[in-house]
């Protein structure tokens, strides 16, 4: 995918804001850890796809709590952040480290094999 600049500095505004309210106004004890991995933005900038991970709670759980909350976290980034649109915000499970995961075991895998051949 091919990000402007703009989109890459309002992106990462927008993962450092939503980061600091996530510590401030979700994650207790109940809801485990969230971690924002990444943030991407439409060309237009009104749509912001934010990748999360959870340890702790219930994954489906956790996404549909961020997801219910996503118009008051839509308003405290207005109120924190002037931008001229305010994104539509779409919380989704990030599946990047499940699929480094597999990868990772496929090169252990083709290494072990290498060396039972050698």
């Amino acid at each position: 995918m091919n990000t402007s600049r703009r989109q890459k500095k309002v992106a990462s505004l927008l993962h450092q804001t939503l980061s600091r309210l996530l510590i401030e106004e979700f994650q207790d004890s109940a809801s485990g850890l969230v971690t924002i991995t990444r943030v991407e933005l439409n060309p237009d900038l009104k749509v912001a796809r934010i990748f999360v991970r959870f340890t702790g709670k219930i994954q489906n759980e956790s996404l549909q709590i961020l997801e219910k909350k996503a118009a008051f976290f839509r308003k405290a980034i207005a109120s924190r952040v002037n931008l001229k649109y305010n994104p539509k915000l779409n919380f989704l499970v990030d599946p990047l480290p499940d699929y480094e995961e597999k990868l990772e075991q496929l090169f252990k895998k083709i290494n072990g094999d290498e060396k039972k051949i050698r």
